[in-house]
């Protein structure tokens, strides 16, 4: 009887350490869209079924430097290092410090770089990580609500930034991000995932490699 107290007082704590994380993972998020409404794309985060929808066209075989815009609290992160390669990296950024913090304390992979600034400044911070250039780039951020001039900023310094034959990965509850990335990319693929809240808007946009 000892033994399985003894095996119950250590599960228990184990189980509210798992809650604990769980609701200070959504609070966090939470928190974070309520104070930046307008740079949060959906109060819950995006679900596995976007996550594998949208990553399913990724060579990561070939991939060496993945960036996400707007990660929040990870919800693309863990997936993203699951799959990237020993030798890859994933630089996400974002202009809330309280997702940036919260990346910074429960992220160690020598792998994840979380930088405090701007999507459309991701040329000067691939560079400052060492990197010529991106083979893919994520986007979560609400193009629709962004302030004026921002989205088409961050899509043309996307192109720039993509290696050719890389691709710029969107998913939106609108069709406004589609319009900004038409202007530079040669080949945009659509999709939709219904399994989400609020169902989204999936799209690829795809560099061709120079002939």
């Amino acid at each position: 009887m000892t033994g399985h107290r003894g095996a119950q007082a250590i599960e228990q704590p184990n189980l509210k350490q798992k809650a604990a994380r769980f609701f200070g993972q959504w609070g966090v998020f939470f928190r974070g869209f309520v104070e930046h409404p307008r740079m949060v794309g959906s109060i819950i985060p995006s679900s596995r079924f976007t996550i594998e929808k949208m990553l399913a066209p990724v060579d990561w075989a070939n991939c060496k430097l993945f960036v996400e815009y707007g990660p929040g609290v990870g919800t693309f992160c863990q997936p993203v290092l699951d799959r990237l390669p020993r030798d890859g990296a994933l630089i996400v950024i974002d202009t809330n410090p309280l997702y940036i913090d919260y990346l910074k304390q429960h992220y160690r992979d020598s792998r994840f770089h979380a930088v405090l600034g701007s999507a459309a400044d991701v040329e000067d911070i691939v560079a400052a990580h060492g990197h010529e250039h991106a083979d893919y780039v994520l986007s979560g951020l609400p193009f629709s609500t962004l302030p004026e001039g921002v989205g088409p900023a961050i899509a043309d310094a996307t192109y720039r930034v993509i290696r050719p034959g890389g691709a710029f990965l969107v998913y939106q509850f609108s069709a406004k991000a589609r319009s900004y990335m038409a202007r530079n990319f040669e080949r945009i693929d659509n999709g939709f995932e219904a399994l989400n809240v609020p169902p989204c808007q999936l799209f690829w946009g795809w560099k061709e490699p120079k002939t």
